[in-house]
């Protein structure tokens, strides 16, 4: 099947799952090879066949949206975000732990296989702790994709994962297993996953710091962002960051109210 006709299938398809377009524009071929096993699997011609499936089987519309989701994912991906984190704000959220007499709480929003998690809590662990001795923090990494979180559980991955981590990092946070670097089990400790839907779902409590990097502000609606970014606000906590990808920008009404005291920071490259 032509790439043309999967790219025109998904400019049907996508917006009637409140997903934009534009943001699939790069990883779309990913997308097209799920689809194209899925219509083979069902028997069908095509994408025009599966199209008129669609109309008559509103159950496929599930097993659609499962096929969109992306899981690009990386430890220290981005590099200026994680340095900024471990030098300014994760300093700044340890202070306030202490000052409270709590431990810091951190959320990561479609968080994948797991390495933006794990990537925090290495930081916490080996860049931050020592200075705050009694402070713990907790990780909680919510993706809707059974099968990333399932590796996400294990902890450990191949080199390729780790390429942008720092050498002195990956010494004292990995262990080797065969070809795969583990996380230990210092790093995995306070670190849960949780199988949840960000478009309608959120953990409970309050937290220090919510990373959301290209999910949410890259392949959802507008309308949709919204929904998603009311729910982020509401369970972050004042003062507390609010993190997106480098590379996505809020609805304006939100930019705007950035201005006003008690309104917690968004950053986008930290």
């Amino acid at each position: 099947m032509r790439d043309a006709d999967c790219v025109a299938f998904l400019q049907w398809a996508l917006p009637r799952l409140d997903l934009r377009c534009q943001g699939f524009r790069k990883v779309h071929g990913q997308v097209c090879k799920r689809l194209n096993r899925r219509v083979k699997k069902l028997g069908l011609k095509g994408f025009a066949a599966y199209r008129e499936r669609l109309t008559t089987d509103p159950d496929e519309w599930t097993v659609l949206d499962g096929l969109c989701h992306i899981t690009i994912s990386r430890f220290f991906r981005d590099s200026r975000v994680f340095e900024a984190l471990s030098q300014r704000v994760l300093p700044e959220i340890a202070a306030r732990a202490v000052e409270d007499q709590r431990q810091a709480r951190f959320w990561s929003a479609g968080c994948a296989s797991g390495e933006e998690p794990y990537t925090l809590k290495i930081i916490w662990d080996l860049a931050v702790a020592s200075d705050f001795p009694g402070i713990e923090c907790s990780v909680v990494a919510t993706d809707i994709d059974d099968a990333v979180l399932e590796r996400a559980r294990k902890g450990c991955y191949s080199k390729g994962s780790l390429r942008e981590l720092p050498e002195a990092f990956i010494a004292q946070g990995f262990d080797r297993s065969g070809g795969l670097f583990c996380v230990r089990p210092r790093h995995r400790e306070g670190v849960s996953f949780l199988n949840q839907d960000l478009r309608c779902e959120a953990p409970d409590g309050s937290f220090d710091l919510i990373l959301c990097r290209n999910v949410a502000f890259t392949y959802f609606e507008a309308p949709l962002q919204r929904e998603v970014l009311t729910r982020l606000l509401e369970h972050l906590s004042v003062p507390g960051y609010l993190v997106i990808g480098a590379q996505e920008r809020l609805p304006q009404e939100i930019r705007c109210l950035a201005a006003f005291p008690g309104v917690p920071e968004i950053l986008t490259h930290v």
